[in-house]
């Protein structure tokens, strides 16, 4: 018989495990994106190429440009989030759940480091008025991180939610 309040200590342990995780992961990619970029945000005097306007980037990309440099690191950071997938050779639609919407929460972290530790912006210039990329804001925040924060907590939910096979087990 399984000891339930065992099982919740380790489960919340295992879920703060992983929101810490992704927490220094986007610490440390917020640093590795403010020596890339310093103070000219979203690949702005980077060498690469640049979609300025389409519906498309109006629709799925918050009006923001899409960069080349934009399309390898993402691209990039979504397989490195899969690695255990394919390390342990194991998929489920709930680990699925888990890896994206740890992704969606790294990137929301990673952002806003980006901001509070850029020398050319910190926490007071947090706002729509300083940050040209981030088009819409809704209640002190850019509505992607509105959006991505509910995805994110929608999918690490499912994904940690005991399945229909073990709420019987004992």
């Amino acid at each position: 018989m399984r000891d339930s309040s065992l099982y919740r200590f380790s489960l919340w342990l295992h879920i703060v495990s992983l929101l810490l995780w992704i927490s220094l992961l986007g610490l440390l990619f917020a640093h590795v994106e403010i020596q890339i970029e310093g103070a000219a945000g979203w690949a702005e005097n980077l060498p690469t190429w640049r979609i300025e306007k389409s519906v498309w980037l109006d629709l799925f990309w918050g009006g923001r440009p899409m960069t080349g440099y934009h399309a390898w690191v993402f691209s990039f950071m979504a397989l490195i989030f899969h690695l255990p997938v394919f390390i342990s050779g194991r998929f489920s639609l709930k680990l699925e759940g888990r890896v994206i919407g740890s992704l969606m929460l790294f990137w929301i972290i990673e952002d806003f480091l980006w901001f509070v530790m850029n020398p050319a912006y910190g926490i007071g210039a947090f706002c729509g008025e300083s940050i040209a990329w981030h088009k819409h804001w809704f209640l002190g925040l850019p509505c992607d991180y509105w959006a991505f924060l509910l995805g994110a907590g929608l999918l690490i939910w499912y994904s940690f939610r005991p399945s229909k096979r073990s709420k019987g087990a004992s």
